[in-house]
């Protein structure tokens, strides 16, 4: 998974903000796509793939919305805290636009007004804007003293320089005293990859289904999620901004489910629709299965909770499936300190349940016979795959 990443800066050169962009490889320059599918997939990246501290620290995130997000066709899956929503250039400013906007601010969120142009329409906006970026390469300067006196009109209003590839360009930012700078001539943008499962399609269509019952069964959806070790990674990852400051940390897939809460669940579920994306081979997936519902029929053997022991053989099974050690896994999630104490030094009764599995796969059967427990999580991984499969077919 891959997301660019360029930085904001402010008068003292300071990093004050990164602007997220859709990249399709590690060696993209350009986004090459400005639409649903690329703001989809980059919300889904920076938040559950990364996770939102990695990309930007404390940072704020300018992203690109489509009109779908704007208007409220498409639910936005955070919340305002960190970000900046950037009404794209292209889009339309209609009344269904102005009144989507609106109710975005009013819940919190900051508005930028991205490539502005002049007489387009989106000077309506200058209202409910925090920022408006001018395009200082392309742009047609001859306006900026009326475009600049204007904006000036809105003290809550910065105005942000962008695509400030020379040394004048960067002095006609100072000439206007514009508060934020960001193009190529202070930094170009970095492409940022992480190894990734992507969940297959037809588990987020059944959580989809689940998700948009009239009553939806919390157990039901929390199964589909257990069910596919990604999909678990992901909704963990969404929980992390969630349980910051937290007292209580995650220590199950039903705990962050309930943390984050089924209508942020269901509109990440929705996105992830969106990503025309192939998911990993059954192969993988009945591996890290089998693996995690080992780990959950010997717990009670350990005195350990069965539901923290299948999530830890989940994030076990996937850090070594992509080959990303213990420590860099818990990194990313708001694990239970029992769980991370296991995951990294093999400790506490988890780490026993971890132990005893490792042995097994490794063919050292030691004390414990698990070949009954063994079998058993096998078929439960094939039909909890196949249930899937025939889900779809219905």
């Amino acid at each position: 998974m891959h997301v660019g990443r360029q930085p904001i800066f402010d008068v003292q050169g300071s990093v004050v903000a990164y602007e997220l962009l859709f990249r399709g490889s590690i060696d993209a320059v350009a986004a090459g796509r400005q639409d649903t599918y690329a703001t989809s997939s980059v919300m889904i990246n920076a938040f559950t793939e990364f996770g939102i501290r990695e990309v930007a620290g404390d940072r704020l995130c300018f992203i690109n919305l489509t009109r779908e997000f704007l208007t409220g066709a498409l639910a936005l899956p955070f919340g305002p805290e960190q970000v900046v929503l950037e009404v794209l250039e292209t889009v339309e400013i209609d009344d269904e636009v102005i009144e989507g906007i609106t109710k975005l601010v009013d819940a919190g969120y900051r508005i930028a007004l991205d490539d502005f142009v002049w007489g387009s329409g989106h000077e309506r906006l200058f209202g409910l804007a925090a920022y408006v970026k001018l395009d200082l390469l392309d742009g047609d300067v001859s306006h900026l003293d009326e475009v600049v006196a204007a904006c000036r009109e809105y003290p809550n209003i910065k105005i942000v320089a962008e695509r400030l590839e020379t040394g004048d360009q960067l002095a006609l930012a100072e000439k206007y005293a514009m508060e934020l700078r960001q193009g190529y001539v202070l930094s170009h943008p970095q492409v940022l990859t992480v190894a990734s499962l992507s969940p297959s399609r037809l588990r987020r269509l059944e959580l989809v289904s689940a998700l948009s019952a009239e009553e939806p069964d919390l157990q039901r959806i929390v199964t589909i999620i257990g069910s596919d070790p990604p999909l678990s990674l992901r909704v963990l990852r969404a929980s992390n901004s969630v349980a910051a400051g937290h007292a209580n940390r995650v220590s199950s897939v039903r705990q962050a489910v309930v943390m984050v809460g089924l209508p942020h669940i269901r509109q990440w579920a929705l996105l992830m629709a969106l990503e025309d994306v192939s998911g990993t081979t059954e192969e993988h997936m009945l591996g890290v299965l089998t693996r995690a519902r080992l780990c959950e029929n010997i717990a009670t053997w350990f005195g350990a909770a069965p539901d923290t022991a299948f999530m830890a053989g989940v994030i076990s099974g996937v850090g070594e499936l992509l080959s990303v050690p213990p420590a860099a896994m818990v990194e990313q999630f708001p694990l239970a300190p029992a769980i991370v104490a296991a995951l990294t030094e093999g400790t506490g009764k988890l780490g026993r349940v971890l132990r005893a599995v490792d042995a097994y796969e490794n063919g050292e059967f030691g004390s414990f016979d698990l070949a009954g427990q063994y079998m058993d999580a096998v078929r439960w991984s094939t039909r909890a795959l196949d249930f899937s499969t025939r889900f779809a077919a219905a």
